[in-house]
């Protein structure tokens, strides 16, 4: 059986759309009878009045004290949302979160249609505000942004302090709008700045291509996200590939960090014969549920599913129930979410204030739980490694032959991963290397002096973005067209 639709189950979903994680308030107990700076004694009731119990009236207590007799005005209504994610925040899971009614409304509009903003999802991993994924095609994707990256500030202001909520606010905006962020990147000893320009995030959330490949017409179809709309894209670009005699399919869920529950379902229920569990879930309890499909048998056509560190909660569910009923996973290990959270709205009004509450752990078909160790694939490939590298970062003066430093370092390898030889890569540029970047600029219409300035560093950086997404040098995908028919 399925989980019901209408139950609003929800998984780890475009954080940057939404990114309702939950923030860091604290509520201050309160002696009673305490002597005010003045001198005045405040005076609370001993006793609590019958609807409250002991617990929740010390929560009154020190809400009535704060409203009646802080030396400035407050509002009430942020005392209340405070309580609230003081009590979530105790929980220690960055997947449970209070949402009031402004987040609520960007959060529907976002699992439905669009949004404005860079175009990530992050997560907070040791007090740090982290990517998870970029989204296919967004700004935060063309900037280079890439998994694990950790955002130390917005705009020149540091984010230390802030919880995920505060965070991504100052990291949305409107289409148009500019915003600079300070990235650490592992491996980099050093933070540097990207520049973005927020722009509307279109939620089409599946790409569907068919290739030959040695004489074999084969189907590979990227989802981007878990949203509404993926069920029916998914099941259109698979029956169009089955009509047209498809003999093997690629399942592309590099980058996807997850999204609703119910999206994922639909999709297994195409894959995942009917005598195994497709997903399993476990309550505080231990009470495990199990979800089958009605799917007599597995699909006629060899099928492989490409996962990295970007693939995070309804993708892992894809990815490792395909794995277990015996199906390829090529990459890397993915992000490793396994809860299960559920909207639960704290008013009749559907776009009234809601608590997003983890109420399950996800398992595997065969009751493996994959959280924070992620799934690891079957045969295990890295891309190419000018895919990780860094965005070149000229301070002062160009680089010039005889100058040694990681940030030259970096330049070869992203200079060798698009054609540009520069003899060596430990960082010391040498004649060679002059000789490559020379070639690179009368390549791309820059004066060829030889020596890499800020712009000669931006349109290097420009055409490795370019050669990422066109594809020609995804060893992973190449990879998993060659063991798709082995």
């Amino acid at each position: 059986m399925k989980l019901k639709k209408h139950e609003l189950i929800l998984m780890l979903i475009m954080t940057f759309a939404v990114g309702f994680f939950g923030a860091i308030l604290l509520v201050s107990a309160v002696k009673p009878n305490a002597a005010g700076n003045d001198g005045t004694s405040i005076i609370l009731s001993d006793r609590p009045p019958k609807e409250f119990d002991e617990g929740f009236y010390k929560v009154k207590r020190a809400y009535d004290l704060i409203t009646e007799h802080y030396y400035t005005d407050v509002d009430p209504k942020e005392l209340l949302e405070g309580a609230i994610q003081g009590m979530l925040d105790t929980l220690d899971d960055p997947y449970s979160a209070y949402m009031n009614e402004e987040q609520v409304e960007r959060f529907n509009e976002q699992i439905q249609s669009s949004f404005e903003g860079i175009g990530a999802e992050v997560s907070m991993i040791n007090d740090k505000v982290t990517i998870v994924a970029p989204i296919k095609g967004s700004p935060a994707e063309k900037a280079g942004l890439r998994p694990n990256d950790q955002i130390l500030k917005v705009d020149n202001e540091s984010l230390e302090g802030y919880d995920l909520n505060e965070a991504v606010e100052k990291i949305r905006g409107e289409k148009g709008t500019k915003v600079v962020l300070t990235i650490l990147r592992e491996g980099a000893s050093e933070p540097f700045e990207v520049e973005i320009i927020r722009d509307e995030i279109p939620l089409i959330t599946v790409d569907a291509e068919m290739k030959e490949v040695g004489g074999k017409n084969t189907g590979i179809i990227a989802i981007r996200n878990f949203s509404e709309t993926t069920p029916e894209e998914f099941e259109e670009a698979l029956s169009e590939f089955e009509t047209k005699g498809m003999d093997g399919l690629v399942i592309d869920v590099r980058g996807n960090p997850g999204g609703l529950l119910h999206s994922i379902e639909d999709i297994l229920q195409h894959f995942i014969p009917k005598d195994v569990p497709y997903l399993q879930t476990e309550d505080r309890n231990g009470k495990r549920e199990k979800y089958y499909t009605n799917l007599e048998e597995k699909k006629p056509y060899p099928i492989v599913v490409l996962i990295d560190e970007g693939s995070a909660s309804a993708s892992e569910i894809l990815a490792v129930a395909m794995k277990e009923i015996g199906y390829d996973v090529i990459g890397k290990t993915s992000f490793g979410k396994g809860t299960v959270q559920q909207a639960i709205p704290l008013t009749d009004d559907r776009n009234g204030s809601t608590i997003k509450l983890t109420f399950y752990k996800w398992l595997s078909p065969k009751g493996n739980w994959i959280h924070e160790k992620g799934v690891e694939p079957t045969v295990e490939v890295d891309q190419p490694e000018f895919y990780y590298g860094n965005p070149i970062v000229v301070e002062d003066e160009p680089f010039r032959v005889d100058d040694s430093s990681e940030q030259i370092k970096n330049a070869q390898v992203l200079l060798e991963g698009i054609g540009y030889d520069p003899g060596r890569k430990d960082g010391y540029f040498d004649e060679q290397m002059k000789k490559a970047v020379a070639q690179f600029q009368s390549d791309f219409n820059l004066e060829p002096t030889g020596e890499i300035d800020e712009e000669t560093a931006r349109a290097i950086e420009m055409e490795v973005m370019e050669q990422i997404r066109s594809g020609k040098h995804d060893l992973q995908l190449q990879k998993a067209l060659e063991v798709l028919y082995q």
